[in-house]
């Protein structure tokens, strides 16, 4: 029989298994995570670097004013209800459903009059809308 004591073993932790979830921990965070940059940004739309508009026959522009007026066509309307810009879209499409819908809104031009348009002409039955923009060049000038 052997009485001697033995020698405890003495418990240790391994920290390599611990540290490799923690880094696909951080990974994984790293890469789900969504940036939100609302809080930084200072908008001034439109501007865009293309080649000037051609005018088509199949084209409808339509203008949105900074305080929400409409002009179809370069003809001012009235009211600003959704219904008297789909009669307007509906008058001023020359080629039908083929027709292009152009807004050209200011940059400042409330969000909620853009959407009426592009309401408008999906009541008219327009699906092909587009936005006109002006070059960076140009918008230096004003």
């Amino acid at each position: 029989m052997n009485f001697r004591p033995r020698p405890k073993e003495e418990p240790e932790i391994n920290l390599i298994p611990f540290i490799d979830v923690l880094l696909v921990i951080l990974i994984f965070l790293m890469l789900t995570t969504t940036y939100s940059k609302f809080t930084e940004l200072q908008l001034t739309l439109p501007v865009a670097d293309a080649q000037a508009q051609r005018d088509y026959p199949k084209e409808v522009i339509v203008a949105v004013s900074s305080d929400g007026r409409y002009s179809v066509q370069g003809t001012a309307l009235g009211a600003r209800s959704v219904d008297a810009v789909a009669q307007a879209l509906t008058e001023a499409a020359r080629a039908g459903k083929d027709s292009v819908v152009i807004i050209t809104a200011d940059a400042a031009a409330p969000h909620q009059s853009v959407i009426n348009v592009m309401e408008a002409a999906r009541r008219s039955g327009l699906s092909q809308i587009t936005f006109a923009t002006q070059s960076s060049a140009q918008a230096g000038k004003r």
